[in-house]
Order: C-alpha cells, then sequence, then structure tokens
C-alpha cells in the first residue's frame, strides 16, 4: 500500500466514502485496474476542516476497508491510497486529468421527484476529463451490475470511442453488449418492418440485437449528450437504454 500524492497517472480511480456502494466501485474498480495493468488509487476525501489522516475520525478506516475489498476482488490488484482535503467532486474532477477511469458508488435512484445522480456524480459526469464509472447499488447494498451492457450507436461524434469502451467493457466482465442503433444510415432503421440478427464476420458467432429481453441492463455506456444531461431531475422515459440511468453507467465525454 502506497499513500502518495503522486501516483495518480494512468490509475483507475475511485472515490470512497465508507458507504456500500463505494465499496461495489472498488470491486468493480479492482478489475479495471489490473485489465489495464495499472494501480487502482482509492480516494477519500474529506471536508477542508478535518485533521489530517491519522487524527481524521474513520479517516484511515475508511481505505482501510477499501483497500481490503479491493484485494478480496482481485489480489493482483496494485492498491494506493491517499487522503484529501476538500469537495468531493473537484477532487475527483481533478484527479481525472491524471486517470485512466474514475469511479464512483451511487444508490439507487430516489423514487418521486428529485434529482437521479447526487452532487459527485453530476460534477464528474460534467467535468471529468476521462471516462466515469457511476456503480448503482440495489436497496440491500449489492451491485447493480449484473446483465447485459448496453449502448446506443449513433451518428454524434465521439460515437465510436463510447462503442470501443463498450465492447472492452463486455469482453472484460464476460458481458454480452446490447447495440442499439440510432444512426441515420442504419440499414434497421431502413426496414424496421423486418427482423435482424448481426453476425460477426469471421466469427460463426451470431450477436443478437433482439432476443435478449429476459436479461436487464446491468451498465449503461454513454457518451457527451448524455454526460450534459445526466444532472437531469427525472430520468428520460423515451432514452433507448432501457433502464438508464437506474443501472450502472459508464459515462465517455471524448
Amino acid at each position: 500500500m502506497s499513500h502518495s500524492a503522486h501516483e495518480s497517472i494512468g490509475a483507475v480511480i475511485v472515490g470512497v466514502d465508507g458507504s456500500h456502494s463505494a465499496l461495489n466501485a472498488v470491486r468493480w474498480a479492482a478489475a479495471e485496474a489490473v485489465d489495464r495493468d495499472v494501480p487502482l488509487r482509492i480516494v477519500h476525501v474529506v471536508s477542508p476542516g478535518a485533521a489530517r489522516r491519522h487524527d481524521a475520525p474513520g479517516g484511515d478506516t475508511v481505505l482501510d476497508e477499501a483497500e481490503d475489498a479491493a484485494l478480496l476482488a482481485l489480489d493482483r490488484v496494485r492498491v494506493h491510497t491517499v487522503q484529501i482535503h476538500g469537495e468531493p467532486g473537484e477532487v475527483l474532477v481533478s484527479e481525472s486529468h491524471n486517470g485512466a477511469m474514475v469511479c464512483v458508488g451511487a444508490g439507487p435512484p430516489a423514487s418521486g421527484e428529485g434529482r437521479v445522480f447526487g452532487a459527485t456524480v453530476t460534477a464528474l459526469a460534467g467535468a471529468a476529463v476521462c471516462p466515469v464509472a457511476i456503480i448503482r447499488s440495489h436497496l440491500d447494498g449489492s451491485a447493480r451490475t449484473t446483465g447485459v451492457i448496453a449502448v446506443v450507436l449513433s451518428d454524434e461524434p465521439g460515437n465510436d470511442d463510447v462503442v470501443h469502451l463498450a465492447m472492452r467493457e463486455g469482453r472484460l466482465r464476460g458481458t454480452t453488449v446490447r447495440q442499439i442503433d440510432q444512426r441515420a444510415d442504419s440499414w434497421v432503421r431502413r426496414y424496421p418492418d423486418v427482423p435482424v440478427e448481426v453476425v460477426a464476420a469471421g466469427t460463426g458467432r451470431p450477436y443478437r440485437v433482439r432476443g435478449e429481453g429476459d436479461r436487464g441492463v446491468g451498465l449503461a455506456v454513454v457518451g457527451r449528450c448524455d454526460a450534459d444531461r445526466i444532472s437531469d431531475s427525472e430520468t428520460s422515459g423515451c432514452h433507448p437504454i432501457l433502464g438508464y440511468p437506474g443501472c450502472s453507467v459508464l459515462v465517455v465525454r471524448r
């Protein structure tokens, strides 16, 4: 374990606060770090008025529990921990400038009116310069990541980067990637009445665009336009990814 404040370059960064949802994000991020062969940098942000590390009530406990969770998930992960004073959103946005990905936990969306995501997630979605993973938890504290990985194929700038990351996550997690084709020149759009099954040439394996209805969405991978709308007070019922943003979300801004 290391506590250096200068070890975030290329790392997968995860913000922790001692919650179950934060530990779910740590477990998810550990696999990401090992796959990329970079350290997992665990960041505990405390208020500016709190005492430094060992004098801060619970400061070491939060980091130690998070490190234990990471190593139990994957003992090959290289863990660095650091406590930083400031506002969580501002600190994690700053961390994103040197990171490969920033991961945070989030509880289930509140029922009724209210924001779908909290202030930290909103700040990251709006300003982070690397991908941001928002790992949802169920009411019982378990991670909401089981199910297909969903991504929209569109004509928006940067969509190739979004789809590329979705496919990478599918390979890493051993999960089906559901591609929802909204491109203006899509053959599926031209012939909406024809059932379509896409086959990747040379693999001999079909990818079923339709027929995966029994599995919910575990992770939605979205681009800049959705990131800019992520602070909306209500979930859009017409978004092509069913269950977004109630499921876990991976935001790709570039």
